[in-house]
């Protein structure tokens, strides 16, 4: 056949329908076969116990078997690169916390790594949020922020404790300093459990930690909570005050939970996915397990979870540049 230039647009436009029907086939099939979660991180922690809850309910929702696949390494990013090479099917998705577009600027990344947190995932559903939460232990004598930055400013040494460099709550503690224009050692540690130890002896003068891990440690007297670093009170703990409404109108850093894809998924199965999610985060055994944990739950469309990675992109990388943070 002679390649005229209305052949040629007949053939392109044969093969676009031929890529949408394929597309629409595949989206109308889903799921066909089992669903990958991947977790980034070693099994045990908050991450993981919330995403198999969550495998759980989607498994008994869409009649196939929803697998959690930990995936540790380089704070988070082995996990993100194995799901942004994934094929686009809706098989393999990355449930993740708010690490997830700060790690980036606070490693040295290699190209096997190498990934952009904007351009290589589909947003699915922002799942929770988690407010970060300023603890102190009764020994130390602190009262409040106001003592705290008090005796900071008077030269008292004090250290906060976090759970690593790099981490949400090292960036809400140098907002903290900047804010309050004192300069509080960081003390960062390897995990949530040791910072919980620490505080709890007092060998940090502040921790820096969620809710969920110190809960029981607070009802029993063991710990007192000074503030949180929300826009708004969490309706975890209504009493607790913000830094914002304390005066600190910079330390607003809302640690969240996430679901995504690999760029390019099928709007179908996101919809799907989504409306899936949406239905789950309102079931209350779902919301009761979340408290335990010390996550609220968000959902809402796709737009919510794009948003929010996109803002934090901007806005950590910007920081983590102004403060020099690297992590260990």
């Amino acid at each position: 056949m002679k390649l005229t230039r209305r052949n040629a647009v007949r053939a392109a436009a044969a093969a676009s329908l031929a890529v949408l029907t394929a597309g629409a086939a595949m989206a109308q099939a889903w799921p066909a076969k089992p669903v990958t979660i991947v977790v980034a991180y070693p099994a045990g922690g908050d991450t993981d116990a919330i995403a198999r809850t969550y495998a759980e309910k989607l498994s008994q929702r869409i009649g196939q078997p929803v697998l959690v696949d930990n995936r540790p390494g380089a704070s988070g990013m082995i996990g993100n690169v194995w799901v942004a090479k994934a094929a686009p099917d809706g098989y393999t998705l990355l449930f993740t916390p708010s690490t997830f577009p700060i790690v980036q600027h606070v490693l040295k990344v290699g190209s096997g790594v190498a990934h952009d947190v904007v351009k290589d995932f589909t947003p699915i559903v922002k799942t929770g949020n988690i407010p970060l939460l300023l603890v102190t232990a009764p020994s130390t004598g602190i009262k409040d922020v106001a003592q705290l930055v008090a005796d900071a400013k008077a030269g008292k040494t004090l250290t906060y404790g976090t759970p690593g460099a790099g981490s949400p709550m090292h960036i809400a503690g140098e907002l903290l300093n900047k804010d309050g224009g004192i300069a509080i050692t960081h003390a960062p540690y390897r995990g949530v459990a040791p910072v919980v130890n620490d505080a709890l002896g007092g060998h940090v003068s502040v921790g820096w930690i969620t809710p969920g891990a110190v809960a029981g440690h607070i009802a029993a007297g063991k710990l007192v909570p000074l503030a949180v670093a929300e826009r708004q009170r969490t309706r975890l703990m209504p009493t607790v005050p913000t830094l914002i409404e304390l005066g600190y109108k910079d330390v607003d850093v809302s640690s969240w939970m996430g679901l995504l894809g690999p760029r390019g998924m099928p709007p179908e199965v996101v919809q799907t996915l989504n409306r899936h999610f949406n239905e789950i985060l309102r079931m209350p055994d779902v919301q009761t397990k979340m408290a335990a944990l010390g996550m609220e739950p968000v959902g809402g469309a796709p737009s919510v979870l794009a948003q929010q990675i996109a803002d934090d992109d901007q806005r950590f990388g910007k920081l983590v540049r102004e403060f020099g943070i690297r992590a260990d």
